[in-house]
């Protein structure tokens, strides 16, 4: 069978580059292996949950080039849970349990009092069906635990449990059962967490692999006891290190930091979006990758760094930067035409100021500098404002080409004696209203015999 990669989001605010590591490693590694790469909203929290945040999602991982195999919605699914939820039931796996966050509170700081783990002590196992029933009356509602098989049948007796597997990304892992509490699966108000849903799915979808950030390592020992008591075949399970800002701080798709739809906004290109989502922490050298193909040659699991990688603002200029001056007409021409670049000047304008532009945004200003109105330098001296009234006279005839500016220099420098910055600097000065940029003889043409003479004042 073909292996199955899946991301799954959920749809409560924009992604950030952080998340955008976990859809390419899981998309590259489709690519690289002929799979199939699965998008799975986690809706399931329907306060939370929107659909423009979903449709945002995938608009955002278009944009970098990830287009799902299938697209499924958890809230479209819960008969599968509920079936489930049943089965687990049914086998005494899932059971009620009544106390209340405060209560539950206060016993792990008792434990914590008396140097012990904050593991759940399993109280709800030894209610009798009348206790039940007179915590029901009260107004209690249970919320359901899975039984952890960390005991020989006896749950108040446990013991080390060890759960094994071998890590996509950190090789082999183990986790005992013995040292963590049963997990809630269901809420008091009957809605599902993360956990069975997404063990369901993965089972019900065929996902083979599951690449995801290392702060769910603990969880996988968990689910993997989870899977086997369902009756599915856990998936391989690999753990990324996961991204910070520079102080260390974690990633938040609530608080907008670092979201795709920001940094698209910004005017950054994908490529350097995806090639720093994926190759910082790695081994090797950060690299802006022109294409995906490019970017999954690159990636090896096995290369991934344990420890967080910081996220650098100042890389992502430097990749962006690499790419825009990489970047040919016609991968630009589209946006030329929203700057209002004449369609004809297209590729002569791009040659011309791609080398100045950090971002593609930044040729909207070139445009107005170009095509625009240009103030004249003030403040200039008198010798540099005389020098700039007898230029006109020295421009030569004929269509202003590429030849053009290298011509009227020569003949400025026999008339006038000036050379060097002496000579280009009043000229780029009046022409363009800057004191630096590109080169004046790929612009002059652009620039226009016409507009060369009004900023020369003729």
């Amino acid at each position: 069978m073909n292996p199955t990669f899946r991301f799954a989001p959920s749809p409560t605010g924009l992604i950030h580059i952080g998340n955008l590591r976990t859809a390419l490693f899981n998309w590259l590694q489709a690519k690289k292996t002929g799979g199939r790469f699965v998008l799975r909203f986690d809706d399931t929290d329907q306060e939370r949950s929107t659909r423009a945040f979903a449709d945002g999602i995938e608009t955002d991982l278009a944009w970098i080039g990830i287009v799902p195999d299938l697209v499924v919605r958890q809230s479209d699914r819960v008969r599968l849970y509920d079936e489930a939820a049943e089965r687990l039931k049914s086998r005494g796996l899932l059971y009620p349990c009544y106390e209340t966050p405060d209560e539950l509170d206060r016993k792990r700081k008792r434990l914590a009092a008396r140097g012990l783990p904050p593991v759940y002590g399993r109280e709800a196992l030894r209610l009798s069906a009348e206790e039940k029933a007179r915590l029901e009356a009260d107004g209690r509602k249970a919320h359901w635990r899975f039984l952890l098989p960390n005991h020989d049948g006896d749950p108040a007796i446990t013991k080390r449990s060890e759960v094994h597997w071998d890590d996509l990304v950190r090789g082999p892992q183990t986790v005992d059962l013995a040292s963590l509490s049963d997990p809630v699966l269901i809420r008091e108000d009957g809605s599902y967490l993360y956990t069975l849903p997404s063990i369901v799915d993965d089972g019900d979808l065929g996902i083979t692999d599951v690449v995801r950030g290392d702060d769910h390592v603990t969880n996988t020992g968990v689910q993997i006891a989870i899977f086997e008591a369902l009756g599915l075949t856990p998936p391989r399970f690999g753990h990324h290190n996961l991204i910070t800002t520079l102080t260390g701080e974690g990633l938040s798709k609530r608080s907008g930091a670092l979201s795709i739809d920001a940094l698209r906004r910004e005017g950054y290109e994908p490529m350097a979006l995806a090639s720093l989502a994926v190759l910082v922490g790695l081994a090797g050298s950060i690299e802006a990758m022109d294409d995906l193909d490019a970017l999954a040659d690159r990636l090896d699991l096995k290369d991934v760094s344990p420890s967080a990688s910081k996220f650098d603002p100042a890389e992502l200029d430097r990749l962006n930067e690499d790419l825009v001056h990489r970047l040919e007409t016609p991968a630009v021409a589209g946006r030329l035409k929203r700057f209002a670049v004449p369609t004809d000047d297209h590729d002569a304008f791009w040659q011309a100021v791609r080398a100045n532009c950090s971002r593609v945004n930044d040729a909207a200003g070139w445009r107005e500098i170009v095509y625009g109105e240009v103030p004249h330098p003030a403040d200039l001296p008198g010798e540099d404002a005389a020098f700039l009234r007898e230029t006109l006279a020295h421009l030569p005839e004929g269509p202003v080409d590429e030849g053009t500016w290298s011509a009227w220099t020569k003949a400025l420098k026999a008339a006038t004696g000036r050379k060097g910055r002496q000579l280009f600097m009043p000229l780029r000065l009046a022409l363009t209203g800057l004191d630096h940029g590109p080169e004046l003889a790929a612009l002059l043409p652009l620039i226009g015999r016409e507009r060369i003479a009004a900023r020369l004042g003729g």
